[in-house]
């Protein structure tokens, strides 16, 4: 855990529970992509870049959930660099209690008010905004658009040809163990899936699974997922039924504990899967006794 592996001429990836990126623009100074989970995740990145002489010169973030955010403050803190992130992802990192809150759709209590969703705050600027340009970002590097597991992921890919991915596709194990990965819009994520599946690179770099240089069958597996859970949920909307009742359905099917977390992060992306049936024209909502039902068409 934690070692660092070469990919290209220019890239690495650190192995560890969400992989960091390493980015050697010219042999001194280094972008680091994503920050890991917390500030031991930093210490550690840290501690490879010192071993190699290398500088730390900005941390590209592909996405603001806190186990791709949660090193920034500590490594800026200890580096003074900048921080680059896509989009809202800025404003959910310079303000993470923005993940939790929407997660819940309410204040949060403090039972999700902690490291795994909510990051400390770092100073990150929006690269996407053109009257934020700031000369210090790589921009020989191809930032590609990976919505849908949030608002404006990305990846990117380096001059040596690696792409690294962000958490558009899970690993099979991790498909098997928690089936229900979390989306944000189920539909714009379904395109994300198509447009990876015709990208070329001499190394794909998932964070939250092996790097290959063919994703193609994960990609397949991760579109078989999601069109297998919406058929779930239409076969629990064939009579009217609770949004509460779905979810308790789609728990006992993939065998899932139920914790305020979960609730939050499975309820969560049951409700985008909902939203999007309902814009597929395939579930219908019915008002009766003040309750809303779904119901499939």
């Amino acid at each position: 855990m934690y070692e660092l592996i070469q990919t290209g001429e220019q890239s690495y990836y650190i192995d560890c529970p969400s992989k960091i990126g390493v980015y050697d623009s010219d042999g001194q100074n280094v972008f680091l992509i994503d920050s890991g989970n917390d500030k031991d995740a930093g210490k550690r990145a840290y501690r490879i870049i010192k071993d190699n002489n290398w500088r730390l010169w900005g941390i590209l973030n592909t996405h603001s959930h806190a186990d791709h955010i949660g090193g920034n403050r500590y490594l800026q803190n200890q580096t003074g660099c900048t921080v680059f992130a896509p989009g809202m992802e800025s404003a959910f990192t310079r303000f993470p209690i923005l993940e939790p809150s929407l997660l819940y759709g309410g204040y949060p209590c403090k039972d999700l008010r902690h490291k795994f969703l909510l990051a400390q705050e770092s100073n990150a600027l929006d690269f996407m905004n053109p009257n934020l340009q700031d000369p210090r970002f790589p921009h020989e590097l191809e930032v590609i658009p990976l919505p849908g597991h949030c608002f404006d992921m990305v990846g990117y890919r380096t001059p040596d040809g690696t792409v690294f991915l962000a958490d558009c596709i899970s690993s099979a194990a991790t498909l098997e163990k928690y089936a229900v990965s979390f989306i944000y819009d189920v539909g714009a994520y379904l395109d994300t899936l198509d447009r990876v599946e015709q990208l070329e690179a001499s190394m794909f770099v998932p964070a939250h699974a092996e790097a290959s240089q063919n994703v193609r069958p994960l990609v397949k597996l991760n579109r078989d997922k999601v069109h297998e859970i919406a058929g779930h949920i239409l076969t629990l909307c064939k009579e009217p039924t609770s949004f509460e009742k779905i979810l308790q359905g789609i728990f006992r099917r993939y065998h899932l504990v139920m914790t305020f977390e979960q609730h939050a992060l499975v309820g969560s992306t049951i409700r985008s899967y909902l939203s999007w049936l309902k814009e597929q024209d395939a579930v219908t909502v019915i008002f009766d006794d003040n309750m809303l039902l779904w119901k499939c068409k």
